[in-house]
């Protein structure tokens, strides 16, 4: 395999022996490279602004920025790396901040080595390594900062709910819907009595029509809009 070909991917993190340790690993690999690394946020968005990378993995609790703030920027830059992250702690707010920010992924920092290898490649791929299930719990656990579909709206914060979801067909937010409980696409279509080709043709316009980037930003808008509910 040439260095075009393989997986580009950077590290971030405080701590120099977590970064030493994840760049032996990527590098045991012939499809991977580590191609930089950082130890905050903002060292992070310099170095990554002159080199190029396919995954970025970030820690989200480090000092200057933290992982938080520096995916919200990189993904607002053109051709941003995905952004997988690690934390140590299951149910991190800060983790969750970072997926709502643009983060494809989250991983706990004590996962298996090739669950993380893993991760990293699906990633490359444009899907998202969230399980279901850890979606869920995410969202259950800081269900106080998603909007209440039953509690009286702010001035014009329904409108702006609806509008994300004006453009969708009605089984368009069927879909939606079951994304948001966590189902995957072979439940999605055991449960609407489908193929699954024809649940991932909805799940592919469903990315286009509401600009998310991965499955993860369906689940938190399924949430936020109401579709899905915490209990």
């Amino acid at each position: 395999m040439t260095a075009a070909e393989r997986i580009r991917v950077f590290l971030v993190d405080d701590q120099q022996m977590v970064r030493g340790g994840f760049r032996m690993l990527v590098d045991s690999q012939p499809d991977l490279e580590v191609v930089g690394e950082a130890g905050d946020g903002a060292e992070a968005l310099e170095r990554l602004a002159v080199t190029r990378a396919d995954v970025v993995l970030m820690d989200v609790r480090m000092p200057r920025l933290d992982g938080v703030e520096a995916t919200r920027r990189l993904a607002e830059r053109p051709d941003a790396p995905r952004v997988l992250v690690l934390t140590t702690f299951d149910l991190d707010e800060y983790a969750f901040a970072a997926i709502r920010a643009g983060a494809a992924a989250f991983l706990l920092k004590d996962a298996a080595p090739e669950d993380l290898l893993g991760a990293i490649r699906t990633v490359h791929a444009g899907d998202s390594v969230v399980a279901p299930s850890t979606t869920r719990r995410l969202l259950e656990q800081f269900a106080a900062v998603v909007p209440d579909p039953h509690a009286e709206p702010r001035p014009g914060q329904r409108e702006a709910r609806d509008d994300r979801l004006a453009p969708l067909t009605e089984r368009e937010r069927e879909v939606l819907t079951l994304v948001g409980r966590g189902l995957s696409n072979t439940e999605i279509a055991a449960e609407l009595v489908v193929a699954e080709t024809t649940v991932k043709t909805h799940v592919g316009r469903l990315l286009a029509k509401t600009g998310s980037r991965d499955r993860v930003q369906l689940v938190v808008l399924a949430y936020e809009t109401g579709l899905a509910r915490t209990t």
